[in-house]
């Protein structure tokens, strides 16, 4: 997790911090330093005047522009006279571009990113049809909560025919206003709403298995050792039919039926053409103790892997990108007016490193690096002193009115905004941490 984190947000710094690096050089700037990671400097090297350095705390990066007010907070240097190849000498729209720099290239990286994961790992979807024929979905206690019962075909989605499972899962589906399904059930058609805060029950630690999934056999796939499986001879391959007596036609069905267990459990299975009985002490026990798999037969069947060209990956790659950041700015809102809560949607270093996982799948890594790099341009636009927007908030001014902000005002800014922004990240590591318990 920490890895895939760190080398995630190295990556974007670099990138970001490099954006307002080229645009202030081409117009003639000087940058006296460009650091990955905050001091204390751990490498360096200097060449065309800037200081490249790599520093000890990974957790952001700065570029520090000669003649600018920025977090270095260099006040002395900004009492001098003001000179040619200074941030401060040139025109606003220069400056301007200069701090759109970071946040132009984030949303570049972004789409280039997406259309690279499109082209590379294409897309792997499940076909809504064959989960209804298949006995329909298993509902777990999120989807329970909103009206969903196991069983249930789901036929629509807000009104509209679908194809894939995954469409009923996505951001800009759970993030809809009036959201809902259409669902069969025991021969009737109904509607089940989706609540506006619903994407953060959705979002919480095995938020998709506990709202939908898909019904399959208990098909035998790893027998834990020392578990009753392993006692009675359960081997991989094995289809649970009866528990108990009770008939068991999905791995779904058996939870329940263990949990209601007490003394002794009664297991009938199903290998080849043979049908196996077994009876086994059950007090003190959980669990039967084996892990189930997806049978093949229904994979093939419902599974659809699509890999594109890098014509096709160009379009959608661009499409998604900006779908996704549509989505985070839409979220944002609905956190800023109340609908989402606060501690429950944002997240810090910890929730993050968290959604990367514990093992290196590059799929994932590159596909949330590429959200990561639309958010970073996001949130660095909003108007907050210390941000790049709160640059852009001023220089836009200075253009507007042709009224330059003091120096003086421009320095209490950046220094209310930095403490704005270091409580907000405390804040938000604190909810990490107890998101954790």
């Amino acid at each position: 997790m920490v890895a895939q984190l760190l080398l995630s947000i190295s990556i974007l710094v670099a990138v970001h911090e490099m954006g307002h690096l080229l645009a202030a050089k081409y117009f003639g700037m000087r940058v006296e330093q460009f650091s990955i990671g905050f001091p204390p400097k751990i490498w360096s090297f200097t060449k065309g005047g800037t200081e490249y350095a790599i520093s000890a705390i990974p957790l952001g990066g700065y570029v520090k522009i000669s003649g600018m007010i920025d977090e270095s907070l260099d006040t002395e240097a900004m009492k001098q006279e003001p000179q040619p190849w200074e941030f401060r000498s040139k025109p606003a729209w220069q400056r301007l571009i200069v701090m759109l720099g970071g946040i132009i290239v984030n949303v570049i990286v972004g789409i280039l990113i997406f259309i690279g994961v499109t082209y590379t790992f294409g897309d792997t979807y499940v076909l809504k049809d064959e989960i209804n024929k298949n006995g329909g979905f298993y509902v777990g206690l999120i989807g329970e909560e909103i009206g969903l019962k196991t069983g249930d075909k789901i036929v629509k989605v807000n009104g509209e025919e679908f194809t894939y499972f995954q469409d009923l899962v996505k951001p800009e589906t759970l993030l809809a206003d009036g959201a809902y399904y259409t669902v069969e059930r025991d021969g009737q058609t109904l509607d089940v709403q989706l609540p506006g805060n619903f994407i953060q029950k959705f979002n919480r630690k095995e938020g998709l298995r506990n709202f939908l999934w898909f019904r399959f056999p208990p098909l035998v796939d790893e027998v834990s050792p020392g578990t009753v499986a392993a006692k009675v001879g359960i081997q991989k391959g094995d289809v649970i039919t009866s528990l108990n007596g009770q008939p068991v036609e999905y791995h779904d069905q058996v939870g329940p039926l263990v949990q209601a267990t007490k003394d002794s459990i009664f297991i009938t299975v199903s290998r080849g053409a043979q049908t196996l009985s077994f009876k086994e002490s059950f007090k003190d026990q959980s669990s039967i103790g084996f892990y189930a798999a997806m049978p093949t037969e229904f994979l093939n069947k419902a599974e659809r892997k699509i890999q594109y060209g890098l014509f096709e990956s160009i379009p959608m790659g661009t499409e998604r990108a900006f779908t996704t950041l549509v989505v985070q700015v839409k979220a944002f809102g609905k956190v800023i007016s109340g609908s989402l809560s606060a501690r429950e949607s944002l997240s810090g270093p910890i929730g993050i490193a968290k959604a990367y996982g514990s093992t290196w799948n590059w799929e994932r890594f590159w596909s949330l690096t590429g959200v990561l790099s639309l958010v970073l341009a996001f949130m660095n636009l909003l108007p907050i002193p210390a941000l790049d927007g709160g640059h852009v908030m001023f220089l836009s001014y200075e253009m507007i009115s042709r009224r330059k902000p003091s120096d003086k005002f421009l320095e209490t800014s950046q220094k209310v905004g930095m403490v704005f922004l270091l409580t907000l990240m405390v804040l938000i590591f604190a909810n990490d941490i107890i998101k954790l318990f």
